[in-house]
């Protein structure tokens, strides 16, 4: 069908495959030692870098970005078995496409919302602008946004919005698949106008619906998806029945064993992490604000009780400080006779001396 659009369209592309030798540097190959990274450097390296500044534009964050790029490339590896153009070397994976194109890409974008969320905006009426390069630029202006806003996604502050946040990643992982999936199941080859078409479409649709996704995470007064958001969905998840509807044959073949492994490691460390953080992490919490709570209110009912028994010892103190005290006291006194007593009988025997000398 499409060639009736095209009569170049409905030939088979020819099969790239961009594996092969993983040398970087070729000694046996005196002339260019380096043809093998030379080689796999295509206008793929330049749309690698501008797609991943357009979509740090669109997403707005960098755990969301670069858990994308990262997730695609281990798809990459993944799906080489179905499509060889997914075939590449270790260093083309990591450090071309994931360090370099994918990460210097999102840097830039990033650093562009920056400088869009800084930046002062004007809208005057173009009536009242009075040149006519003002009112072009007026003019072109219309196509921009309105305003700047930030994405703070923070996925795992509460269970709906890491949810979200998984899905989101899902249904743009599938849009970038069927990117791929598309050219070789309809035989566009990737410079075809169409295919630029179709990414620039999706590009602005994904735009708005993004937009329109994080508002229904993040305020709490939005209480369903925009239109956006779900025509956005219906046109990648029609895309996918598209490639699994007319290439059957190459969607359903089986992936080897290690990648089901890997798949299956990281699907079961996703959901245990989900339970942990969001239910079990909370029943724990929960337990122990509870005990916290009982022991407080123990320590409360206990107080009483203690206060009680400070003043029994207290008074039981008090009475046998003055008990001491009358003991003091009388020792006193008895130590006053005493003394006393003891001069009386110093004064009796002066007497008789006395009387002993008048009798002589």
């Amino acid at each position: 069908m499409l060639s009736y659009l095209d009569p170049e369209l409905g030939k088979p592309l020819p099969e790239k495959d961009y594996g092969g030798s993983c040398l970087i540097y070729d000694p046996a190959n005196t002339t260019d030692p380096f043809h093998n990274m030379w080689d796999k450097m295509d206008g793929f390296v330049t749309m690698h870098f501008i797609g991943w500044w357009l979509k740090a534009l669109i997403l707005r964050n960098y755990w969301m970005c670069n858990a994308i790029s990262f997730l695609f490339e281990v798809l990459e590896y993944s799906l080489e078995h179905q499509l060889p153009n997914f075939s590449e070397c270790w260093w083309d994976h990591w450090i071309m496409d994931f360090l370099l194109c994918n990460g210097l890409g999102i840097i830039i974008g990033m650093k562009t919302c920056n400088y869009l969320s800084l930046k002062p905006y004007y809208w005057t009426p173009m009536w009242n602008i009075p040149s006519y390069s003002g009112k072009l630029k007026r003019m072109v202006l219309q196509f921009t946004p309105y305003r700047w806003t930030e994405f703070d996604w923070s996925p795992t502050k509460s269970l709906k919005r890491w949810l979200l946040v998984l899905l989101l990643i899902a249904m743009f992982l599938l849009a970038e698949l069927n990117t791929f999936y598309l050219k070789w199941v309809l035989w566009l080859p990737p410079p075809h106008p169409l295919c630029m078409a179709r990414l620039v479409f999706i590009l602005c649709m994904g735009a708005t619906a993004i937009r329109e996704i994080f508002q229904y995470t993040d305020d709490s007064s939005c209480q369903k998806f925009g239109r956006q958001a779900w025509l956005l969905t219906a046109i990648i998840v029609t895309e996918a029945l598209i490639c699994v509807k007319f290439d059957w044959p190459t969607v359903s073949k089986p992936p080897p064993t290690r990648i089901i492994v890997i798949w299956s490691v990281i699907i079961s460390l996703t959901i245990g992490w989900t339970l942990w953080h969001f239910c079990l992490k909370q029943l724990i919490f929960a337990r122990q604000a509870e005990l916290k709570d009982q022991q407080g209110a123990g320590a409360v009912a206990a107080a009483p009780k203690r206060s009680s028994e400070v003043i029994r010892i207290v008074e039981r103190s008090s009475e046998i400080i003055g008990v001491l005290k009358g003991q003091v006291r009388l020792f006193a006194l008895l130590k006053s006779q005493v003394k006393s007593f003891v001069f009386l009988k110093d004064q009796v025997r002066l007497f008789v001396l006395f009387k002993g000398q008048v009798v002589h």
